[in-house]
């Protein structure tokens, strides 16, 4: 069983802070539990481009408001607390934080805990 608080994690290595989100990594790979868990904050007026390449994204919006925008196609959605949207076909979007959001993002595969998106908005695969 692994029992963790968020604050165990605020200041090491698994916390994670950019220009536009900072990112709580709760579970990560070494865990071993098959995903990993992030409580990210995605900072008011920002607009990060993201494709994440080699994972699945699920996010659950707790606090905030926001938008994701597909970019292959053009759409907008609206990013509310009780939004999930998830990122099952490799999209690459561009996240807005109208405000500061609070996400909770589970991965598959699992990250290391220290990734931060590349040039192309990827994290690598561990």
């Amino acid at each position: 069983m692994i029992v963790r608080q968020a604050s165990e994690r605020a200041g090491t290595s698994f916390d994670v802070d950019t220009p536009t989100w900072s990112s709580v990594r709760l579970l990560v790979k070494q865990d071993g539990v098959g995903f990993s868990l992030h409580d990210t904050r995605i900072k008011a007026n920002t607009e990060t481009e993201i494709w994440y390449k080699h994972h699945i994204e699920a996010v659950y919006c707790i606090e905030g408001e926001g938008e994701i925008e597909v970019l292959e196609s053009g759409r907008v959605y609206a990013i509310t607390p009780g939004t999930l949207y998830v990122l099952n076909g490799h999209e690459k979007h561009l996240l807005r934080g109208k405000s500061e959001m609070r996400m909770i993002c589970v991965f598959n595969p699992p990250t290391t805990g220290q990734e931060v998106h590349d040039a192309d908005g990827v994290y690598p695969l561990d």
